[in-house]
């Protein structure tokens, strides 16, 4: 099977990872402040999953396919926002969208794409490693598969045509996870 993760650009367009860009000092940080918030367990559809999460900048609201603006990006996040834009090669005030998730034990989130409305999705891993698993539809029912495992400390970028035709997920994880998610917004359309 091939690499997706080699330079290969024909496996997954889009897709990069990079091991070591957020510091063990920084980690730390970045885990005391995220266990100060107050975290809800994601609803889905009258499912509560394992997961808990919390926004910020932008959310977006289900019931009318639209994002909504909810409260600002905290101070503690912009120099996180500033490595992830440098990383992305994207201006920081393009990453208008953060969630910060928790992985209990057993966690994890299944197949999908991000909603349309997301553009470039750069995600920062904190406290324990996990697989980040992708799919793309290679018809007759058929699936490209590949998988990275995704270190602590790490960012990985979706963008182009695995943001857009490969769908992503991440496998249940072992131990206590953090990420935090930026993503660029696309064709804004704001609830009034």
């Amino acid at each position: 099977m091939d690499d997706l993760f080699d330079t290969e650009p024909s496996i997954a367009p889009g897709f990069c990872y990079e091991p070591d860009l957020v510091s063990e000092g920084a980690q730390t940080a970045l885990i005391e402040e995220i266990k100060s918030l107050p975290l809800q367990a994601v609803d889905f559809h009258g499912f509560k999953a394992k997961r808990r999460v919390i926004s910020y900048g932008w959310r977006y609201d289900f019931s009318s396919a639209r994002v909504v603006e909810i409260d600002p990006i905290p101070d503690w996040l912009f120099p996180v926002r500033e490595a992830v834009s440098k990383f992305a090669r994207a201006d920081p005030e393009a990453f208008a969208q953060v969630l910060v998730s928790e992985y209990a034990p057993g966690a994890g989130i299944g197949w999908h794409k991000d909603k349309s409305v997301f553009d470039k999705i750069v995600g920062v891993s904190l406290g324990a490693a996990c697989q980040l698993r992708l799919r793309q539809e290679s018809g007759d029912r058929k699936w490209r598969r590949a998988q990275q495992e995704v270190m602590p400390g790490s960012m990985y970028l979706l963008d182009g045509e695995v943001r857009t035709s490969w769908e992503h997920s991440i496998a249940p994880v072992a131990l206590l996870r953090y990420s935090i998610t930026f993503r660029t917004l696309q064709g804004l359309k704001k609830v009034p």
